[in-house]
């Protein structure tokens, strides 16, 4: 199965999570182990934006706080689960009275809830990542009530401008700092820079970055 930046993994075994580096473990800032054999049995891998070697799948593993992150490799025969952020996205529409409670608490939360209709409106391929995206796949308690909301748009073909502005206007209206960020295939670019309209923006993609005037010229040349 190919997986995507964002998209969330689970192992059917810790050892099969390998730092970047080959170090042992992570160490949050004051020391103590946090990246343990319990943690990786709960909490899914992030897919990283990386060029993929072998059946080494790039992940990265995140722990409660903002500060406990690690970069590394999952070992593609031991991913048991995957979950990608539309899947997340069609989890809130069918059943998002279960996450209102929640909201009261969470503004990323509501402002997920709020937005989430008009986003499916817009017939894109959308879905929630970072904090929010993790904490709906595996209800750990990562999220505060001063957590963004963070949003993934995959879109393959140029999105027409009065959608791009439908977005922004929903990105600067949100009640919590929204981030939306538009994949096209090759890389991802924020909304935001791309709306400013300041000439160029930064394409993230697995080989690099690229300042372009238009991100998806990178898919036309692939």
């Amino acid at each position: 199965m190919d997986f995507r930046p964002h998209d969330l993994l689970w192992l059917d075994r810790p050892d099969a999570f390998v730092p970047a580096g080959g170090r042992p473990a992570c160490l949050d800032g004051e020391g103590p182990v946090w990246l343990d054999g319990a943690w990786l049995a709960r909490a899914p891998l992030v897919v990283r934006r990386e060029a993929v070697i072998s059946d080494r799948v790039p992940v990265g593993a995140r722990g409660l706080r903002r500060n406990q992150r690690c970069a590394g490799y999952a070992w593609a025969g031991a991913l048991v689960r995957h979950v990608s952020p539309a899947m997340l996205a069609q989890r809130v529409a069918d059943d998002g009275a279960r996450f209102a409670s929640a909201a009261v608490d969470l503004p990323c939360v509501a402002a997920l809830l709020a937005l989430a209709s008009r986003l499916n409106a817009l017939g894109l391929e959308w879905g929630p990542a970072g904090g929010v995206g993790f904490w709906l796949a595996s209800e750990l308690p990562v999220l505060s009530p001063t957590s963004d909301l963070d949003l993934l748009v995959r879109a393959h073909a140029r999105l027409d401008p009065a959608v791009i502005a439908v977005l922004n206007t929903l990105q600067e209206s949100a009640p919590c700092r929204l981030d939306i960020q538009i994949d096209t295939g090759v890389g991802g670019f924020a909304l935001s820079e791309y709306a400013a309209g300041a000439g160029r923006v930064l394409l993230k993609t697995a080989r690099g970055p690229l300042l372009l005037a238009d991100p998806w010229t990178a898919l036309e040349a692939a």
